[in-house]
């Protein structure tokens, strides 16, 4: 399944006062992997959004096997799961510079009409454009 990656430096902000990155902020850096994911696949939550459509996260699950500390820069691999559905779901994988795993992950999230609250397919669009 198609799989991207992005860096991102730890800001000094995300850590706590062992200069290490909280725990909570992964889930922050999950999200960032998953908009870019998506975005470079010619998809923005915005626009999903305007067009009647959410993706709330359902399910999140996280290993830590390693911390990250104050100026780190670390990758962030995102790769989905399987075709999409109802719900999309993705693994991710955190790494150091020295190509280390400092975390693993793994979210769902679901289509949601946003008229109705209700779980709807993926859009037609999304699964197309997952399989070009």
């Amino acid at each position: 399944m198609k799989i991207d990656e992005i860096q991102i430096r730890v800001r000094y902000g995300e850590t706590d006062q062992m200069g290490v990155v909280y725990h909570g902020n992964y889930a922050l850096y999950l999200e960032m992997g998953r908009i870019e994911w998506l975005r470079k696949l010619g998809i923005s939550y915005k626009s999903m959004e305007e067009n009647g459509i959410m993706l709330p996260v359902v399910s999140l699950s996280i290993n830590y096997k390693k911390s990250a500390g104050y100026d780190d820069v670390i990758n962030v691999k995102t790769q989905l799961k399987r075709m999409p559905t109802a719900k999309i779901e993705f693994d991710y994988e955190i790494t150091n510079n020295q190509g280390e795993i400092l975390t693993t992950a793994n979210t769902t999230l679901v289509f949601i009409d946003k008229k109705t609250g209700r779980p709807m397919k993926a859009p037609q669009y999304v699964l197309d454009l997952i399989t070009d």
